[in-house]
């Protein structure tokens, strides 16, 4: 794609800075040492700062240094006052602000909302160092130590809330972040480039209230920019919609299906020559047009509404073709500029070929930071993903297109590695990024990838535009095992099994020399619903996979095995649904030891679906399909126990639902079986419980102990009594077959239990 100036061909801002600082300085002492008397940046980051191009806020600092900018680091600063803002002085030009690799929330709470203790990206895995909501804090901050400084914020968690989203911890829609920060300006996705062209022009005397017209940035403003011409969202919703492509010779637009076909231009004519008029190129329909989303008021109160604007934004997301967005939010408004263009293979091995110590900065000591141990071996060959997860926001951050560097760049750092990190073994740890084998694929067609609106390339089938040749990748993997001193090249990055099926050259020399044992998938899920809600193949392309892998394993010589993850409690996804994966885990001898429950992350397709229950995957209207989703705890709870049928632990509650759904078959000591009967022991401690239960609710004066269920819960007897406990409400009344009357004679809906199920003797 076409792009008017790259990363390096800006003029330094500061010609005499020709050498990198060993690292980004974190104190004035270090600025003393650099010779400097302020910085020009700095950066603001709730992570610890490691020289590593893992870490954004050393791959945006090392960059803007590049440009010539003297850029300081401000690391998990103390956020109660503003002092630690001003330890670096006052910023020339700007404040960075991002809250880290990881959006502050998800680092601090769990799925089920609570609190973790640990923190991967802080010395010492200490939890508690960076603020909930972080860019937001950290943005006033540094609002109250300098107010006429301006802040940029960035970063996964300002990029995916950029407009009105559904926050899982406070279960409501919140505003576009920048408003909530009250920063200047917001840059989104990985960023290089909009903040070079954002840093130049700032240097250059511009003021940041015009800086509006930044590709992969959003504004606040009161109307649309000056000479761009808007269109309601609901006249665009249109699944997989392709605008049509101008074409060349000033015919008839043609679309993606017919770019192969023959061509209708004549070219040569029988008739006498004729003089040739060069037609002036139509403007794309795309170009100067945004779209009018609903406004975060309407959204915040209709869900429809919600599911609506969160398809358009999924859909705007190719800088070929994407419209700029504009939602209101009271009296003001935000301004989401259309996507950075993608960085090219020159740029991205400049990017990452830049001065990185490697390490820690040296303030950390000997202590630990794991995210660190975790991948300072690893090197990213590329960014972005194509796939289309829906549970996954790398799409909405990173970009479709695929970003690839060259397998110089890549040999280059290897090297690196060894001459830079404590301890290397000559072990690579990864070859990846967001999967492992997407280098460089991409679109076969460049005025298909120009102008495709798809979410996904590879869903509901690979698209037949998708190139899926892995030889880049297998030439990356033989250069790599060659570099002298490697032992050995593992692949830790997630494989996209249904690419990988389609060459088996590239499955094959997978196993046979990159694979430590195990080897990492992610099928998700076993049965249709949740998988089609998930944008995730059917089993059948994992079977073919494992066909391969253990064909090419075998032939090796090696004894290896697939890792296989899964969700659970994923929207789409029904107490059978689970009961039929955990029958499948079992008959597979799979044992596992740490599974995830969903976790409605800001932005992703499944977070919508979460919070609206409508397939917002396809056109949203009042008709649309209801999504069964696990919200309450207890189902989450039940869901997670599934994917670890082994574990007694949650054998009560697995044998209580199995026993509600009618299948008791289930329970016992058969192959077919999927846990124990209940022994004598489990009995006699469940017995006991249930006393002391009652002990407690008489001594505080007859108020009722917590529901429990029993096994007349579960059983098509009607309840006995209707005094007390929920099965007795149940029972009430004069329907006589379990159903409760209200005061007009009509029968009550029947309740749901606490799997989210109606009990079988009201049904």
């Amino acid at each position: 794609m076409q792009v008017e100036s790259t990363l390096f061909t800006y003029p330094k801002y500061r010609a005499e800075m020709k050498r990198p600082a060993p690292f980004l300085p974190m104190s004035r002492k270090e600025m003393d040492r650099l010779g400097w008397d302020s910085c020009d940046i700095i950066i603001v980051t709730g992570d610890a700062y490691v020289d590593h191009p893992s870490f954004g806020m050393a791959v945006i600092g090392r960059m803007l240094e590049s440009q010539g900018f003297r850029v300081g680091i401000i690391s998990q600063p103390d956020w109660s006052n503003k002092n630690d803002f001003m330890k670096l002085g006052k910023p020339n030009l700007y404040f960075g602000v991002t809250a880290g690799n990881m959006d502050s929330m998800i680092n601090r709470y769990t799925a089920e909302r609570r609190m973790r203790h640990d923190d991967a990206y802080t010395a010492g895995n200490i939890g508690g160092k960076r603020p909930d909501r972080a860019v937001t804090v950290y943005t006033q901050r540094c609002k109250e130590a300098y107010k006429q400084v301006p802040v940029v914020i960035g970063g996964i968690e300002a990029s995916l809330r950029r407009i009105a989203h559904y926050d899982y911890w406070s279960d409501k829609i919140r505003r576009s972040v920048i408003l909530d920060a009250k920063a200047d300006i917001l840059v989104y996705g990985n960023a290089e480039r909009p903040l070079v062209e954002l840093s130049h022009r700032l240097a250059d005397g511009e003021p940041i209230s015009e800086l509006h017209n930044i590709r992969g940035t959003t504004v606040i403003r009161k109307e649309p920019l000056p000479g761009w011409k808007g269109m309601d969202s609901r006249k665009i919703d249109q699944l997989h919609k392709i605008d049509p492509i101008p074409h060349p010779y000033g015919a008839d637009d043609v679309g993606c299906k017919n770019l192969s076909g023959p061509s209708d231009v004549k070219i040569f004519d029988n008739d006498a020559p004729k003089a040739i008029s060069v037609q002036p190129a139509r403007p794309k329909p795309w170009e100067k047009t945004y779209v009018l989303l609903p406004s975060f008021e309407k959204v915040s109160g209709d869900k429809y509404l919600y599911a609506h604007a969160s398809r358009i934004l999924h859909q705007e997301q190719n800088p070929g073709c994407a419209r700029a967005l504009f939602q209101k939010h009271a009296e003001r408004a935000i301004w989401v500029n259309p996507p950075a263009w993608p960085l090219n293979t020159d740029e991205m091995d400049g990017v990452f070929g830049l001065a990185y110590a490697r390490v820690p900065h040296p303030s950390y000591g000997k202590e630990i930071i794991p995210a660190y141990d975790m991948i300072k071996t690893s090197i990213n060959i590329m960014r972005g993903c194509f796939g289309g997860c829906s549970f996954c926001s790398i799409t909405e951050h990173e970009g479709r297109i695929i970003q690839s560097r060259s397998q110089e760049s890549i040999v280059n750092e290897i090297k690196d590695i060894q001459d830079k990190v404590p301890g290397f073994t000559g072990v690579i740890s990864d070859l990846g990024g967001p999967t492992a084998n997407m280098y460089h694929l991409g679109c076969k067609s460049e005025k298909a990838e120009k102008t495709c609106r798809r979410i996904s390339c590879i869903f509901p089938d690979i698209c037949g535009h998708m190139d899926t040749d892995h030889q880049p990748t297998i030439d990356l993997y033989r250069a790599a095992r060659d570099v002298p001193g490697i032992k050995k090249i593992l692949i830790a990055s997630g494989v996209r099994y249904d690419l990988a099926s389609e060459d088996p050259r590239y499955v094959k020399e997978l196993a046979t020399h990159h694979v430590g044992g195990y080897l990492k998938i992610a099928p998700e899920h076993t049965e249709e619903g949740p998988l089609n809600k998930m944008m995730k193949p059917g089993m059948g392309t994992y079977d073919k996979f494992k066909e391969l892998f253990d064909k090419y394993s075998k032939e090796a010589g090696k004894k290896q095995y697939l890792i296989p993850y899964f969700i659970s409690a994923h929207p789409g996804t029904t107490n059978e649904d689970m009961v039929n994966l955990a029958l499948w885990l079992k008959g597979e001898k799979f044992k596992l030891d740490q599974v995830q429950n969903f976790y409605p992350s800001p932005m992703a397709n499944a977070t919508t679906i979460y919070h609206t229950e409508l397939n917002s995957l396809k056109n949203v209207k009042h008709t649309s399909e209801q999504v069964t989703v696990p919200k309450k705890g207890r189902q989450r709870k039940l869901h997670k126990a599934l994917l670890r049928y082994h574990d007694e632990a949650g054998w009560p509650m697995i044998r209580e639902a199995l026993i509600e759904m009618g299948k008791e078959k289930l329970i016992g000591s058969g192959a077919n079986c999927l846990v124990p009967a209940e022994s004598r022991q489990e009995r006699e401690a469940r017995r006991n419980k249930g006393k002391g239960d009652n002990k407690s609710s008489k001594s505080t004066g007859g108020q009722k102990a917590l529901t429990r269920f029993s096994e007349d819960q579960f059983s098509d007897r009607k309840p006995k009594g209707g005094k007390s406990g929920s099965a007795g409400k149940q029972g009430s009344g004069k329907g006589g077959n379990g159903q409760a009357k209200n005061s007009a004679g009509s029968k009550r809906p029947p309740k749901k239990n606490a799997w989210g199920t109606i009990p079988k003797h009201q049904r």
